[in-house]
């Protein structure tokens, strides 16, 4: 789908699943990402020589008769050539990067659900577009990669209790506000451990006969109290292994019991680092 929709955006860490491929299958996958590779790689080469243009005529503008515009094309033309040459070699190997395994909202994920009484691996939009919803509720509505527990039996009342998945992460990240200016706070629990997060998810089906959009989001709660004093005032439920097993088959279960499974939930110690201010 990514070969001929570049607006889907996949972890490049699940790229390199498929490096050294076992079997036909993941080949054809890895041929297919390679041929992805290679029409992102023209577009920026692409980009690269409009702003190559840009910075020459700016640069020879300016040596004739300096001009405000040609300056302000000179500084962008630069910054955009800097950040382009950046993004190459996400482009050209297979060598990880810092930013591989993040998770950013309408990035799609790998998740775990319940098909047919078996746990298999699914990639999915981290941004949860609800069945019969309209399109546009991407737009309208920014947080839907959060389901706020304290909402869940109303605004997520067709997933809850139906629908249920695990996201596995080691660590999270969060935007908080500190003094003014935003920082991004990476989370990671003490010890660490493998965090099996407790999801909903919605299978959207396009009324235009379009293909289907399998998307999820996050169960969050009130957070602990390091989370709390850090400035951060959600934080994403860490189930226990027998809970996220019974997170995972949810027929049947009463409210209560569901949110006794939200409450099943590991409680580490949530250190912290400020990445960017």
């Amino acid at each position: 789908m990514r070969v001929h929709d570049p607006s889907i955006k996949i972890p490049r860490a699940v790229d390199r699943w498929f490096e050294h491929p076992s079997g036909a299958d993941e080949l054809v996958l890895r041929n297919l990402l390679l041929q992805h590779r290679a029409a992102r790689l023209a577009e920026l080469n692409a980009d690269l020589k409009k702003q190559w243009d840009r910075l020459n005529n700016a640069e020879t503008a300016l040596k004739n008769k300096p001009t405000k515009k040609a300056s302000e094309d000179q500084r962008i033309a630069t910054a955009k050539i800097e950040a382009l040459e950046k993004r190459r070699p996400l482009f050209e190997h297979w060598l990880p990067t810092r930013l591989d395994d993040r998770i950013f909202p309408l990035q799609y994920a790998p998740i775990v659900l319940m098909v047919d009484g078996k746990p298999v691996l699914r990639l999915a939009r981290y941004h949860c577009r609800q069945n019969g919803k309209p399109a546009t509720i991407d737009r309208e509505k920014d947080g839907l990669y959060n389901a706020r527990r304290d909402n869940i039996t109303r605004f997520w009342r067709n997933e809850f209790g139906n629908t249920h998945a695990l996201m596995l992460v080691t660590s999270f990240f969060e935007n908080v506000d500190q003094g003014g200016r935003n920082a991004v706070l990476h989370f990671t629990p003490q010890p660490a451990e493998t965090m099996l997060i407790a999801c909903v998810y919605s299978v959207w089906k396009d009324p235009a006969g379009g293909r289907d959009l399998l998307s999820f989001a996050a169960v969050t709660d009130d957070p602990p109290p390091e989370v709390a004093a850090a400035g951060h005032d959600r934080i994403i439920i860490n189930l226990g292994d027998a809970a996220a097993k019974r997170w995972l088959s949810p027929e049947g279960r009463t409210t209560a019991e569901l949110q006794a499974i939200l409450d099943d939930r590991q409680r580490p110690f949530y250190a912290h680092e400020v990445m960017a201010a």
